[in-house]
């Protein structure tokens, strides 16, 4: 990482590194912005960014995984340019709204895996988060890097994305599952129980880039939050302010009585919402036990529930998942982010990695050739959060 920026900025001095990993999420998917219970990894890939200090305040950005370099004063922030540099943009319009910066980076930016599904835009505004408060002498609490980061894709990129990114990359533990509650922002970082069956993580890409922002995303969280706003209505509750209101508001009871009134595709939505509530308490348990193949099956039900009742899931990412349910030594996995494409994840025995790889390869290939030169497949460990 060093030499690559000293061949793009020969003259910086005082280069300095920063890192966040990316995450996976095994139970808990698309309920952080209901305030639902996620749990979680930070793995051990990652960004990686190699930075220095500029005292006239701009920032030079270049990435190994995108072409052009871009160039802007931290005090003087253009609007969102709908390019890879947004993210890192919206990095530091979120902090400019709490404190005053001085300097900006010059800084060379690089990913160790593909983009897509391991929230590598989280990642990439928390490390690049880190290089501008070590330049200004900020120092951020692990609560304040999360709202930051999650203000990033909100308000500037248009994501309307909850803290479960953020959270795993900041909070994980290396050999612990996070077991999250965005309604408080609780948490317990559950230690790997030693008797325990050894496990990886595998990462299975399905060749196929995605984006968020103008996907189906953000109306998949506007259906939740309509479902949460229509159930509170039927039942005679407060309701208030639709941008503010949350499925997690709603009691499940009020779910059972009034769900026939609710359009399908709300009620399919709500459905997820509360079945995956259920399934990350179990999973959480399962974890404590030890019983990763109660944990696996869980996140098999967490992958199905979101093809079927979230809807949502690329035709490529739903081929990798049903692969992965026929494939022995796959304790369990599911999409990994938001599912139109991307990626996949699993819980593996590592005793059968080489096994998993040509099964999960030759019978995705078979079904869609035109990704034999994109697609690929990782193994990792979980890692610690970024500080």
């Amino acid at each position: 990482m060093i030499d690559e920026f000293q061949k793009l900025y020969p003259s910086a001095k005082e280069i300095k590194t920063t890192f966040c990993p990316y995450r996976v999420c095994p139970i808990g998917a698309h309920s952080d912005h209901q305030y639902g219970k996620i749990t979680g990894f930070a793995i051990d890939k990652g960004i990686h960014i190699a930075y220095s200090a500029t005292e006239n305040g701009v920032v030079e950005l270049a990435s190994a995984n995108f072409d052009g370099k871009v160039n802007f004063h931290i005090n003087h922030i253009p609007e969102k340019q709908n390019d890879w540099a947004d993210y890192l943009r919206g990095a530091a319009f979120a902090l400019c709204e709490k404190y005053k910066l001085y300097k900006g980076v010059k800084a060379y930016i690089k990913g160790t895996l593909p983009i897509g599904g391991l929230s590598s835009s989280a990642a990439v505004i928390l490390a690049f988060l880190s290089a501008l408060c070590e330049a200004n002498g900020i120092t951020l609490s692990e609560s304040e890097m999360v709202y930051i980061a999650q203000r990033a894709e909100n308000k500037y990129v248009g994501v309307s994305c909850g803290k479960l990114d953020q959270s795993c990359e900041v909070y994980c533990k290396k050999d612990h599952l996070l077991y999250l509650d965005n309604k408080d922002d609780s948490f317990e970082l559950i230690p790997q129980n030693s008797n325990m069956k050894p496990f990886e993580i595998a990462i299975f890409f399905s060749g196929v880039q995605r984006t968020l922002v103008g996907s189906a995303f953000n109306m998949r969280v506007d259906e939740l939050k309509s479902a949460s706003y229509a159930l509170k209505a039927f039942a005679g509750m407060e309701y208030g302010k639709f941008e503010d209101s949350r499925l997690r508001d709603v009691p499940f009871e009020i779910y059972e009585a009034y769900k026939d009134k609710l359009p399908e595709n709300w009620r399919k939505r709500a459905e997820h919402f509360y079945s995956e509530f259920d399934r990350v308490e179990k999973g959480a348990e399962a974890w404590r036990k030890g019983d990763i193949e109660t944990f696996g099956r869980l996140s098999f039900e967490s992958g199905y529930s979101s093809i079927y009742s979230y809807e949502t899931g690329s035709p490529e990412l739903k081929s990798i998942y049903e692969i992965m349910t026929k494939c022995d030594g796959i304790y369990g996995g599911r999409f990994s982010g938001a599912g139109f494409k991307g990626c996949c994840m699993a819980l593996i025995d590592p005793s059968y990695k080489e096994e998993i790889k040509a099964f999960v390869t030759h019978n995705y290939l078979e079904a869609f050739p035109q990704y034999k030169d994109t697609f690929s497949v990782h193994f990792c460990n979980s890692a610690d959060g970024c500080k």
